[in-house]
């Protein structure tokens, strides 16, 4: 983990952004001050809760029933 000063994280902070890739930590300071801190970004899992759309999807009751002859025929399928 190095310190940097904001001029110089505006200036390459693309190296800084590959250092992090990196697994490297960089703390960005304002004067002395730290003031931010670059870490490698890493996403959050979502979290699946069973049942979370029940009773708001409708399945139809002919939902598997034979396809109307035309439509077929439309499809090529006769």
């Amino acid at each position: 983990m190095h310190t940097v000063k904001m001029y110089e994280a505006k200036t390459h902070l693309s190296r800084l952004v590959e250092e992090v890739q990196n697994g490297e930590e960089v703390i960005i300071s304002k004067g002395t001050r730290a003031v931010a801190m670059l870490v490698p970004y890493i996403p959050k899992k979502q979290v699946r809760t069973p049942g979370y759309l029940k009773g708001k999807i409708r399945i139809a009751e002919d939902f598997d029933a034979p396809l109307p002859e035309e439509l077929l025929n439309a499809f090529g399928c006769s």
